[in-house]
């Protein structure tokens, strides 16, 4: 039986007349540019992510550009991120003549780590110039929010969510008398940033991407930045671009977005099947792979149901990595790796500061990690079959 590592036909198929419904709606409309289908988009994705508004644009890489430019990030500039995340992240920082410092990732989260963060805040190299503080959260789990809102406040630094991999994935923001407020990804920074391709726990039929933003005026300068930073038309008080999002797209998200929580749990679900699975197996045991912990489980019974975790993609740390993830492939099971070259290291980042520069723990998930499938309607006789696969490469 073959198990790829994403199958959107069994998404699609229960959705399909609707799908089309939403998408004929679209055409015959002939509202082809913006218009209502975007601003109810823009509307409930605000509301699920509990912001105070959203702007759609036409991807989560123009999402991190448009924020970036409202922002005013430019030339000179430097951006505090990650080594460990997709290119999007750093290359919309270099597009802007801006420069990235790094700070390298927790190993258990791979996500920014906000004591190495606030290490490199601290250098008086560093003072004044870094302008903005951009942590991704990766593989459907926020960064440590708390600390990183705290070095953004002591330094008076906005800060940039990254949440391409968790929208719905929720934090545990503490608050007076020791109690915990579940804020959800997007909510916490100045601006959220979101991705809507295809593979993505939300995703569209192709491109897409939204902001969320709780600052009123902020938000109407991202607005104004889509359109070629046009306001009113043929204006252009500011250089923008064209980022703005496809009505098809939006109309294809409102029929999903409803399907969301239920894909998450299912995802969560699968989650805990492979820790059955391979604790049964005795991987992990044997210190063969390492699985991915949710860090923000929850305390009590109640919040069993929270999305601590998206699992946008299910990363397990191997040993023989590359050689596990050939086997896989060639028994038919999908795999992949995130990501295996840090950004310090790719052509696009190379700078004289970062000539033998060490983020060790980066560079070691990026020999280690291997995502296996996730998606929600992956069958149990399926995920056996994986775990069946890696532990008969590891019997050897």
């Amino acid at each position: 039986m073959r198990v790829p590592l994403l199958d959107l036909h069994e998404q699609l198929r229960p959705l399909r007349d609707e799908l089309l419904a939403a998408l004929t709606e679209v055409l015959d409309s002939t509202c082809y540019i913006m218009g209502p289908k975007v601003e109810a988009l823009e509307r409930e994705l605000a509301a699920y992510c509990q912001a105070g508004g959203a702007v759609g644009v036409a991807s989560g890489t123009d999402a991190l550009l448009a924020a970036l430019m409202a922002l005013r990030i430019g030339p000179g500039d430097l951006v505090l991120t990650t080594p460990y995340t997709f290119v999007a992240t750093v290359g919309c920082i270099l597009r802007l003549g801006a420069r990235p410092v790094f700070a390298d990732i927790d190993p258990v989260t791979f996500n920014l780590d906000p004591a190495l963060a606030g290490e490199v805040l601290a250098r008086s190299e560093h003072r004044g110039r870094i302008k903005a503080l951009l942590p991704v959260h990766l593989f459907g789990q926020c960064a440590d929010l708390a600390p990183i809102m705290a070095l953004a406040e002591e330094h008076g630094l906005p800060v940039v969510e990254d949440a391409a991999q968790a929208i719905g994935a929720v934090y545990p923001w503490p608050e007076a008398g020791g109690q915990v407020r579940w804020r959800r990804a997007g909510s916490v920074g100045t601006a959220g940033c979101f991705s809507f391709f295809p593979s993505k726990n939300l995703g569209g039929i192709g491109d897409g991407g939204m902001i969320t933003v709780a600052d009123a005026a902020l938000r109407e300068r991202m607005r104004i930045i889509r359109v070629h930073g046009g306001e009113p038309k043929y204006h252009h008080p500011l250089l923008g671009g064209n980022f703005r999002l496809d009505p098809i797209q939006a109309a294809a998200l409102l029929v999903k977005l409803p399907h969301l929580p239920a894909w998450h749990r299912a995802r969560r679900r699968n989650a805990a099947r492979y820790q059955e699975l391979f604790a049964a197996a005795g991987l992990p045991e044997a210190g063969a792979v390492v699985l991915p912990q949710a860090v923000y489980a929850p305390q009590a019974k109640d919040d069993e149901q929270l999305d601590h975790h998206i699992y946008n993609q299910y990363v397990i740390r191997a040993r023989r990595r590359d050689e596990l993830k050939a086997h896989l492939l060639h028994h038919g099971i999908g795999c992949e790796i995130y990501y295996p070259i840090p950004m310090h290291q790719q052509g696009c980042v190379a700078h004289p500061d970062w000539q033998g520069a060490g983020f060790p723990e980066a560079e070691r998930a990026a020999r280690e990690t291997l995502a296996l499938p996730i998606y929600p309607e992956l069958t149990f006789e399926m995920q056996a079959q994986v775990v069946e696969a890696i532990a008969d490469f590891y019997q050897k």
